[in-house]
């Protein structure tokens, strides 16, 4: 077994922020759950009374808000996290900065590319924090596998696929590539270091018009580096499968396994007269750390807050993940036509 040695997490400062949390219904009570543990929680803002009350009910010392423009108002609250429809992140958002607070949003960033930029704009004209909720890129298997990539143990990357497959939660308001990649897309930007030139996308809606349920995204890599993302909402079994394959071995991060979810897989192929002969893998579970992702995503956002040092997932990093969301998107509209992606918004390196 690969051991290695982990740091603790770095303790939070005396002085932490005073955060709200927008939205406390299947994904924000979690968050507020969290901060609460960091003892950062100061209010909650909800526009459902039943579920403001329910949650004030569970945590009686934070200040409950029924509007989000009393949340902005109060002098007291240094930072906004948003857990509400994507459709209102972009306003919701650049309302926060605008008002001086600091924001950490769950993906996606916005809608469109073009608001994610206004939004990474009114963060540094306001010298506020802004960060988007890409949970993955905190799993500490992510981090452990990121490293391996780092060291050269996988060489040159040749090919990631990620599946994230699942029976519900079906969305309404966005399609199952909307929903379930970001994720993915923001951990192949990173293992990547660069974007895609092109991408192209299928899929298929069943159960509402021209809301897709079943995705397949494909992105093509200078130097060759290809992935592919397979995504649905209506898959009989849960699966969480992310497979980076480079030139001397082979990677398996499964989430959804009980145990030996990151395999380190040899991958030597033999010659016999010419012909070549896959010889069968041979698979070395790897240790990581056992941190909750989500209190490691909370605890970054405020200690960025605090030192003023860009997250991880900034601004700009959830701009390059829509601008692939909306390339695969167009694709998916034109039935798998390829669309290229010609424009970088960003120059920084996307490699932490």
């Amino acid at each position: 077994m690969h051991e290695k040695q982990h740091m603790p997490l770095p303790e939070l400062p005396a002085a932490s922020p005073a955060i709200c949390v927008t939205g406390c219904g299947y994904w924000g009570k979690n968050l507020v759950r969290t901060f609460d543990a960091l003892h950062c929680l100061h209010g909650i803002c909800d526009s459902n009374p039943s579920s403001l009350a329910q949650s004030l009910g569970t945590y009686p010392n934070a200040n409950g808000y029924a509007k989000f423009a009393d949340a902005l108002n109060d002098p007291e609250v240094d930072a906004v996290v948003l857990a509400t429809p994507a459709e209102t992140h972009y306003r919701m958002g650049l309302a926060a900065l605008k008002a001086g607070k600091h924001l950490l949003v769950e993906k996606p960033l916005a809608l469109e590319p073009e608001d994610g930029m206004e939004m990474v704009d009114a963060a540094a004209e306001n010298n506020r924090i802004l960060m988007v909720g890409h949970l993955l890129r905190y799993h500490p298997a992510i981090e452990e596998l990121q490293e391996l990539i780092r060291q050269g143990v996988l060489g040159r990357i040749d090919y990631i696929y990620s599946n994230r497959l699942s029976m519900g939660k079906i969305r309404q308001e966005e399609n199952a590539l909307w929903s379930f990649a970001p994720h993915d897309i923001s951990v192949i930007l990173s293992l990547t270091g660069q974007m895609p030139m092109q991408v192209t996308a299928s899929g298929g809606a069943y159960l509402q018009p021209n809301i897709a349920d079943v995705t397949v995204s494909n992105l093509l890599f200078d130097r060759g580096t290809r992935s592919h993302i397979f995504v649905s909402w209506l898959h009989p079994y849960k699966e969480q499968r992310l497979v980076v394959v480079g030139s001397k071995q082979m990677i398996v991060f499964e989430d959804s396994r009980p145990d030996h979810k990151l395999m380190l897989y040899d991958k030597r192929i033999d010659w016999s007269s010419g012909s070549p002969e896959a010889a069968k893998p041979k698979g070395v579970p790897i240790d990581f750390s056992s941190d909750e992702p989500l209190r490691r995503e909370c605890e970054h956002f405020v200690n960025c807050i605090v030192t003023g040092k860009p997250p991880l997932t900034c601004g700009e990093e959830g701009v390059r993940v829509l601008q692939v969301l909306e390339a695969c998107g167009r694709s998916l509209n034109l039935n798998g036509e390829p669309v290229q992606i010609t424009t970088n918004l960003f120059r920084r390196q996307l490699v932490s």
